[in-house]
């Protein structure tokens, strides 16, 4: 369960001290780092912990929880070393509904920031995920997904002519916590599978039940089979198809 109240402050905290310390605008991708690590771990010495040889985010005496927002593939020495010793908690932030503003890079200005028409959604993290498929598995590795609405400011340096395409991201403002999304054993990964969705189904017809692109579907489909979450059944036409595989089937 989210602590609203909790994260608006130490939102504001966060924000208004680095603000003092360095002006506004200098954290380039590490406001939503430095918050959630702040919302996670409350006691200071809690933070930059070493550990077998490794710098850990937070260490609670118990558990490590490693704050990442990208480049999951930079953790898997991290892993190696820490899932055998402790239960390790990834947390993937997903930026739920985004607002845009664009920073011209001559005068510093910044546009009015407008609603992007794209929402985020779970599924979205199964490509960072896929560079970690082989320690899914590990019975000490949790996966935590806090869904934020933020504000997203972009650099007009892209390639495009106006600038946009290929543009570097400049930093992200959360703006509330809107829901966190937990994966403490593999079963939990049959949250992503809805209902609706009637079996045997396809890639297809699962990007199209839960309105992700294809791309983005095999490769949650191919995680969900790597896990036996879900089992290969036969084929329609060209593309295989899949089913549900319950656990007590596992089991045998």
């Amino acid at each position: 369960m989210i602590d609203e109240r909790r994260f608006e402050e130490v939102k504001e905290k966060y924000i208004s001290t680095q603000k003092k310390r360095s002006g506004i605008g200098t954290l380039k991708e590490k406001t939503v780092h430095g918050i959630l690590k702040d919302y996670y771990a409350p006691a200071k010495d809690m933070q930059e912990v070493m550990i077998e040889g490794y710098i850990a985010d937070i260490f609670t005496g118990t558990e490590i929880i490693e704050i990442q927002t990208a480049g999951f593939d930079k953790m898997r020495d991290k892993l190696k070393a820490f899932l055998p010793q402790y239960p390790v908690t990834i947390v993937h932030p997903i930026p739920h509904i985004k607002w845009l503003g664009w920073i011209d890079e001559e005068s510093g200005e910044c546009s009015a920031l407008r609603k992007s028409p794209v929402k985020g959604n779970v599924y979205k993290a199964f490509f960072e995920l896929y560079k970690i498929k082989n320690f899914l598995p590990d019975r000490n590795l949790r996966l935590c997904f806090p869904m934020l609405d933020v504000e997203e400011y972009r650099l007009l340096n892209g390639w495009s002519r106006d600038k946009k395409r290929g543009s570097v991201r400049y930093d992200r403002i959360p703006v509330a916590f809107v829901e966190e999304i937990r994966f403490d054993r593999v079963e939990d990964y049959m949250q992503l599978i809805p209902y609706e969705l009637k079996e045997p189904f396809t890639v297809q017809e699962f990007a199209k039940t839960v309105k992700i692109r294809r791309e983005q579907a095999q490769i949650v489909i191919h995680i969900l089979n790597y896990l036996h979450t879900i089992k290969r059944t036969g084929k329609q036409g060209r593309a295989y198809t899949y089913c549900v595989q319950e656990f007590n089937e596992k089991e045998k």
